[in-house]
C-alpha cells in the first residue's frame, strides 16, 4: 500500500516538474522574441497609444548637453548635471524637449529613474520621422 502511494506521488511530481519546465521555456522564448523585435525596431519606437518612446543611454556629469550617437542600443546623450537627486533626469527631459521643439510637459521619463538606461515617452503632435530627423540634425550640428 505504501509503495503504491509512493510511486503515484513520485509520478505526480515528475509530471508537475515537466509542466513547469514547459511553461518556463515558453516564457523565455516570448521574452527573447520581444527583445529581438524591439532591437529590430531601433531605439525610437511608438507604442499602441501613438506615444513615441526613445531609449536613452544617459551620460551625466558632462561639460555640455549633447547627443553623441544613435545606435541599436539607444540614443547616447551627455547631460550637464550631476547624477544625484534627479537633477540629471530633469536636465535630460529639458534638453530633449528643446531639441524636439516641444514643451517639457510633453516629454516624460517612463523608465530608468536611477539607471543610465532610460526610456522617454513623448506625447504630442510630433511624428516618429520628425523625432528621428531632429535627433540626427542635433548630432550633425554638434
Amino acid at each position: 500500500m505504501i509503495c503504491r502511494f509512493f510511486n503515484k506521488s513520485l509520478s505526480l511530481r515528475r509530471n508537475f516538474v515537466k509542466e513547469m519546465s514547459k511553461k518556463a521555456k515558453s516564457k523565455n522564448t516570448q521574452k527573447e522574441t520581444e527583445v529581438i523585435t524591439k532591437q529590430e525596431e531601433g531605439p525610437i519606437t511608438s507604442d499602441k497609444s501613438k506615444n513615441i518612446l526613445i531609449s536613452i543611454l544617459a551620460k551625466p556629469g558632462a561639460k555640455q548637453n549633447a547627443i553623441t550617437s544613435i545606435n541599436s542600443d539607444g540614443v547616447g546623450v551627455q547631460i550637464n548635471a550631476p547624477p544625484s537627486e534627479g537633477e540629471a533626469n530633469t536636465e535630460l527631459v529639458k534638453y530633449i524637449a528643446s531639441v524636439l521643439g516641444l514643451r517639457k510637459s510633453d516629454v516624460t521619463l517612463n523608465k530608468g529613474f536611477k539607471s543610465r538606461n532610460k526610456v522617454l515617452k513623448i506625447e504630442g503632435s510630433i511624428t516618429l520621422e520628425e523625432v528621428k530627423s531632429k535627433l540626427l540634425n542635433e548630432i550633425q550640428n554638434a
